[in-house]
């Protein structure tokens, strides 16, 4: 049983996480997001309604947890610098966080470079919050998904460096890896992970 902290639980991702952690885990879940007091939780849940510039918001939701997981949209470079001080200053080590393909500049043509950073500058925040994350002490994964669809859990991984495997994941894939990721904290240790529905 691990103490989870899910920042952005109101999400697409987030909630998909808490649903597959309460129905095929036995972890404890705490819920963080602006609305967080808006949700109907069951008795291994705990919910904190915070921002998460706000430092002591976060020093309330990171304190005493075995794993942070975030998936959040918006200013990720911001987010995530603040996110990775209060871990430091809470001594939470493991940090599993969603960015997007594209960041590394490692999909092909055949699936579409124009989701590359190189062509979308709006992935700049996302790439910059992978850069403040694997330049810290934590031990971290992040996690690279493909567009968001509700199939079923299947799907490939690869690793930094490596050609993005296409350009599609399920919601349901996402949540498997997250986790197989909370189980066990050295799989994907100190890595960045595509995820992708098998082409």
């Amino acid at each position: 049983m691990k103490k989870v902290l899910i920042i952005g639980a109101t999400g697409t991702v987030g909630s998909k996480v808490r649903q597959t952690l309460l129905k095929e885990t036995d972890d404890r879940l705490t819920l963080f997001s602006r609305r967080a007091n808006e949700l109907s939780v069951s008795n291994r849940e705990e919910t904190i309604s915070g921002d998460v510039t706000n430092d002591s918001d976060l020093d309330k939701a990171v304190s005493g947890q075995d794993v942070v997981f975030v998936a959040l949209s918006g200013n990720l470079s911001k987010f995530a610098k603040k996110i990775i001080s209060a871990m430091n200053r809470n001594h939470v080590d493991r940090l599993i966080f969603i960015t997007s393909m594209g960041i590394y500049n490692e999909i092909p043509a055949s699936i579409g470079a124009s989701g590359n950073l190189q062509s979308n500058p709006m992935l700049q925040s996302y790439r910059d919050a992978a850069d403040l994350i694997e330049s810290s002490d934590l031990n971290y994964t992040i996690i690279r998904p493909g567009w968001f669809n509700n199939g079923p859990v299947d799907y490939q991984v690869t690793k930094k460096g490596e050609p993005f495997g296409g350009h599609d994941v399920s919601v349901s894939s996402i949540a498997d890896m997250v986790k197989k990721l909370i189980d066990d904290d050295s799989l994907y240790s100190h890595d960045s992970i595509g995820l992708n529905t098998p082409e």
